[in-house]
Parts: structure tokens; C-alpha cells; sequence
């Protein structure tokens, strides 16, 4: 659909509409005006160029079995819609936001009639990345692009947030992160809702800037509480918790991870489980409960599919596990598991490690050759997290310190410590 100009007033733009169900019955202009106006008076009304009365409008709608009234009420059952399918959207009612969208989809002809143009195609937009459909929501996108000098200021608002969160979608976060913190400085007073807020953070805890993950994390959570907004709860408590894991303030996140197992099990959030175990697994790991971290790593494996990369995730951590309270079957039996799983779906990363460590049980000389030789020469060059890296770095410098090579040992240790040894 082409994206019309926007109409002045505030009322549907029924010369418009007049032309399309004249032209959809095949009626011509001379057989519609006839008693009712000139045909030129009709072009004129047809093409938005003259002002009509209610009256003459009423007899064309009429002539044509629509009513006036009928129309009024499309108007606001459109803008009502629309209202509808953004709140649904930020409750994330999967189920809401798919009836929403088709009613507002089987109305469509109307929409461009009515004052709500601009806001139903961002609308589209908006639908698409809560979908996940990338491909569309670009060309959507640039769609939207080409009318923005025709946007209000707030229809200018939402399609940079918008961008902002296909920019999350695509991983590009930095460019996110500015966008957002533009719309922050300039838009104060219209930022302060509870998604704008949330992504603010999902922005902040993947750039590892855990600090303002959290401040923003928690000004999202106080509104998604006000609002009784149940699952965004969830999802605020999950970011919540793993950029308290990151901070290493391990008693808060401890406390978010286990308000998320007992809600998402009362409110069947099966979907998020996997994932809440996981992470609870991850912080119980890294504040050396063991065994508390293979629980919750089992109970995550225990409702996941086999074949996708949150699976092999928690496989690998496992296997680490393992590892590390020398455990070597149980290891070796994880790892063999990763590798295959790594080489399956094609993950270069898992596939790395898990050779590295399947070396390393077998012969530590040839393992180190292998982490130094192609793992940490992959890590930094696609920038794994420098806490990612450090851990390798750490077993490289202490392998050379403890067989007298004190030179190499030290240039592991000066890239944790960025060169300042």
C-alpha cells in the first residue's frame, strides 16, 4: 500500500473514499452525482479539492449503501485499534496482538481514508519486529522512510524508537544505544514508559554496561508493577538478574532469579524456564556452588529442544563444570556432546572449545598450542566479552609461568591487565 499524504482535520476523508467504493461497484461519476450534484462538483469532492456538505456527502455514501454514521464509527473503531494493538504489544500478549493485527488487516482499505495513516503503517512496523520478522520490518522501514518529513512529532518519535529496537534485533546495540539516548535528552517527558525504559537496559546490559542496565532495569520494573504487566515483569527481572551477575552483586540476582522460577511456573511461562534455569545455573557457578549450578543447568537441558544454540549453551557449561572438579569422563562425555551439536549447527565458537578442552584431557601441551594458536585468535577477533577472554588468558599465562617461560607468561598477563604490568 502506498502511504498517502495526511489529510488536514480530523475526519476521514470521504471524497477519497467516495472514489474508491465508486470505483469498486464500477459506477461512474456521472451515474453517482446524478440528482445529487454536477460531475464536476464530484470530481472536485473525489479529489479532495472542494469541500462538500454533509448532506451531499450523506446522499453519495447513501447512493453508494454505506452511511455516514457507518464511516464515523470505522474511525474510531481504527483509532480504538490501534490504541488496542500497542498496548497488547507492550503487555506482549502473543495471542491479543495477533487478533488485534487482523482486525486492523481486514479493515485496511479504510485505513488510508482516515487521519491514522502514518500511525497504522508504524503500527505495521512495530508488529513485525515484536514478530521477529526482520526482512519485512526493513522494507516496512524504508517505506516509512520516505514519508517521515510528513510525520507529526510524535509519529517522528516512535519511528526512531522503532528503528531502535529493529537496530537491537540486528545486534547493531551501539547505534542502538545512541539512537535511545538521543530519544532520551530530547524527549524526556515522552520516555518514560515501561518498554522504552526496558530496552533502554536490554541496550545497556549487552553493550556490558551492567551499572546502567540495572538503573534503567529497575525504572522499568517499578512501572511494569504499577501496570500489573505480568510477563514484561518477567523479562525486566531476568535482565535484572543477569546484569546483577555481571556486577557480581550475586545476593540481588539470586533474589530476581528465584522470584522468576516461582512466577513463571504459576503463570506456565514454560517458554522462559529454560532460560531462567539457565542463568540461575550460571550465577550459582559463578559464586562456586557446584552443585547447585548443575541442578539448575540439568533442570534447563531437562525442556529444551537438543538441536539449537541455548541447548548447546548449556551443555558446554556443563561440561566446564565437570572440567573443573576433574570429573574427566563426565567431561570428556559433555564435550564430545558439544562438539558434534557445535558442528551440526554450524557454531565455530563451541565447536573451538570443546576441541580445546577434549585436547586438554587428553594432552595439556597440546591444548594450550591449540587455545593460543587458534581459540583466543578467534575470540578477539569477533570481541567475545573481555571477561570471556580473560579466563583463557589467565590459563595461557599461568601453563607458561609454571614451565619457566616468564616472558609469555607475562604478555597474557598485560592483556588482562590492558598493559599496564
Amino acid at each position: 500500500m502506498v502511504i498517502k499524504e495526511r489529510q488536514a482535520g480530523g475526519r476521514m476523508e470521504f471524497g477519497s473514499l467516495i472514489k474508491y467504493y465508486r470505483t469498486q461497484k464500477g459506477i461512474t461519476q456521472t451515474e453517482l452525482a446524478k440528482g445529487i450534484c454536477s460531475v464536476p462538483h464530484l470530481s472536485k469532492i473525489e479529489n479532495n479539492t472542494k469541500e462538500a456538505n454533509e448532506e451531499t456527502i450523506a446522499l453519495l455514501l447513501e447512493r453508494l449503501s454505506i452511511s455516514l454514521e457507518e464511516m464515523e464509527e470505522k474511525e474510531e473503531q481504527i483509532k480504538n485499534l490501534l490504541r488496542d494493538l500497542s498496548n497488547k504489544i507492550n503487555f506482549f500478549l502473543l495471542k491479543e496482538v495477533e487478533e488485534i493485527y487482523q482486525e486492523l488487516k481486514n479493515i485496511e482499505h479504510l485505513i488510508p481514508f482516515s487521519k491514522h495513516i502514518f500511525i497504522w503503517e508504524l503500527a505495521k512496523y512495530r508488529y513485525m519486529l515484536f514478530k521477529g520478522l526482520i526482512e519485512d520490518a526493513e522494507s516496512q522501514r524504508d517505506l516509512l522512510y520516505k514519508q517521515k518529513k510528513n510525520f507529526s512529532q510524535h509519529e517522528s518519535y516512535l519511528f526512531r524508537y522503532y528503528n531502535a529496537i529493529f537496530l537491537i534485533l540486528k545486534g547493531q546495540n551501539k547505534n542502538a544505544d545512541n539512537l535511545l539516548d538521543t530519544l532520551y535528552v530530547e524527549n524526556d517527558h515522552d520516555t518514560t514508559s515501561g518498554e522504552f525504559l526496558y530496552h533502554r537496559a536490554l541496550v545497556k546490559s549487552s553493550l556490558e554496561q551492567s551499572g546502567h542496565a540495572i538503573h534503567f532495569g529497575k525504572m522499568a520494573l517499578q512501572i511494569y508493577m504499577n501496570q500489573h504487566n505480568f510477563l514484561r515483569i518477567l523479562h525486566t527481572l531476568m535482565l535484572l538478574g543477569i546484569s546483577y551477575t555481571h556486577s557480581k552483586i550475586y545476593e540481588e540476582a539470586e533474589g530476581c532469579f528465584q522470584h522468576l522460577i516461582r512466577n513463571a511456573e504459576l503463570l506456565k511461562e514454560e517458554k522462559m524456564l529454560p532460560q531462567i534455569y539457565h542463568n540461575m545455573g550460571f550465577l550459582q557457578n559463578k559464586m562456586n556452588n557446584n552443585t547447585k549450578a548443575l541442578f539448575y543447568y540439568e533442570k534447563s537441558l531437562a525442556l529444551q529442544q537438543s538441536c539449537n544454540e541455548h541447548y548447546l549453551v548449556t551443555l558446554y557449561s556443563i561440561g566446564e563444570i565437570y572440567f573443573a572438579q576433574e570429573s574427566a569422563e563426565k567431561a570428556k562425555n559433555s564435550f564430545q556432546k558439544v562438539q558434534s551439536l557445535a558442528k551440526e549447527l554450524g557454531s565455530k565458537k563451541y565447536r573451538l572449545l570443546a576441541d580445546f578442552y577434549l585436547f586438554h584431557l587428553a594432552s595439556p601441551q597440546k591444548a594450550f598450542k591449540y587455545l593460543e594458536a587458534k581459540v583466543i585468535p578467534y575470540f578477539e577477533e569477533t570481541n567475545e566479552p573481555i571477561d570471556f577472554l580473560t579466563r583463557f588468558y589467565k590459563m595461557l599465562s599461568d601453563y607458561y609461568h609454571e614451565n619457566g617461560m616468564l616472558h609469555k607468561a607475562m604478555s597474557y598477563l598485560n592483556k588482562i591487565t590492558g598493559g599496564l604490568l
